[in-house]
Formats: structure tokens, sequence, C-alpha cells
């Protein structure tokens, strides 16, 4: 290695992970959102509040083909669920299949993408129908994964609170108040594609000088 090139990769670690292009398209969430949003949190997670404090990343796939089709799911804000309750789900970011990054919420608001951590972790969207087509996908993996390192830098996340939507139940910052929920998670993002995903995470990660840590251990969920 060169003088100069070692002097170069040592300004790209000191400096940190960049953060990717950004495309900000907002869904609506005024005031009445955002009070829907903070009585979802008093009833699922008993806090008084819509503000978000990133501790976690959560991986998932829209099983939709368009970007269009899950931008509208999560900007109409229609009750849904066995509960009928508003606020209606929504992502922070989605990544189109051309690897642009929408972000849809602010990072400062939660969001509702996942039961159980909706009160810690930013939602990150993927256009597509399964893990292995967003693996398989170049732009949008490669996007994935810079806005992934950079939201880890950010906010401190370590790796193993970088994890996939089947994977909720085994977080430790999982917690649900309403009991038919607790075991409630859904099918995209298992483990194995997890693993595959962290792998080329940590392998970004150590290029900026991060140590992300270990990978989430497997834990009992009890479901």
């Amino acid at each position: 290695m060169s003088a100069v090139l070692a002097v170069v990769l040592a300004a790209v670690a000191l400096l940190g992970p960049p953060r990717p292009p950004i495309v900000w398209k907002p869904i609506p969430f005024g005031p009445a959102r955002l009070a829907e949003t903070t009585a979802y949190a008093r009833r699922h997670y008993g806090i008084d509040s819509n503000v978000l404090h990133p501790r976690a990343v959560v991986e998932h796939v829209t099983a939709t083909s368009s970007f269009a089709a899950a931008y509208n799911t999560f900007a109409a804000d229609v009750p849904d669920g066995e509960l009928h309750q508003l606020p209606a789900t929504c992502a922070h970011f989605i990544i189109d299949r051309d690897g642009t990054i929408y972000q849809l919420v602010r990072l400062s608001i939660m969001c509702r993408h996942t039961v159980g951590l909706n009160w810690a972790a930013i939602g990150i969207e993927h256009v597509g129908m399964s893990d292995a087509q967003v693996l398989g996908d170049g732009p949008q993996l490669r996007s994935s994964l810079a806005l992934t390192v950079w939201l880890m830098a950010r906010y401190h996340i370590p790796l193993t609170d970088v994890i996939g939507h089947n994977e909720s139940l085994s977080s430790p910052l999982h917690k649900e108040l309403y009991a038919p929920w607790r075991c409630q998670t859904h099918a995209d993002w298992q483990r194995a594609d997890m693993n595959v995903y962290r792998r080329k995470l940590v392998t970004l990660a150590r290029r900026y000088g991060l140590r992300p840590g270990p990978p989430p251990a497997a834990r009992p969920t009890g479901c």
C-alpha cells in the first residue's frame, strides 16, 4: 500500500460513513397523525410521546412491485389491523429497485412499522417481493447498506440492533403491552438472510473504521 493511499484510507475512516443521497418525499404527518401516534405509543408502550430516540434499525420488504404502491399505503392514514386503530403503518425510508432512497418521515418521529419496536426503531422498507430479491439487486442493496451504516454511525446503533422484521420478537428492545400482539411478527428478512446482509454491512462499516460489534444472538421469545 502506498503512503498516499494509506493517508486517504485513514482520512475516510476518520470522517465516518457519508450520508447517502436521500430524496425527501414526506407522507402526510400533521397534528392529527402525530396525536394518533402518541396515543398508539401510550397504548402499546406506556410512553406518552411520539418522539423517536433511535436505538435500532429494522429492515423490511414492501411485498409490492413499485415504490408508488408502498408510498400510497403509508400516506393513507386509514385504520387497519384487528383493532382498526390509527395511525396507519409507515416507514421512515423506502429504497426503490434502482437504489433511490426516499425518506418519508423525520427520524425524530415514531413510525408504525414493527410491532413491539416502533418506540425505538427506524424502519427501512425495500421495494420487492422477497429478501432474496433485495439481496440480488445490486443498486438497491448498495443503497441499503450505505443508508444503514450511516444510521448506525449517526445514532451509535450496534450491529446487534440491526435486525430483520422477522427477528423482532428476539430483540431485547421488544416490548408490547397489548397481549394479543406480543408474539406478532412478519416473514420478511428472516435470520439467515439477515446474516448475509449483516456480513456485508460489517465489511462496509470497517472501511470507515467502525466497530459494529457482534450480530444479534438467538434469544428465546416465549412464543
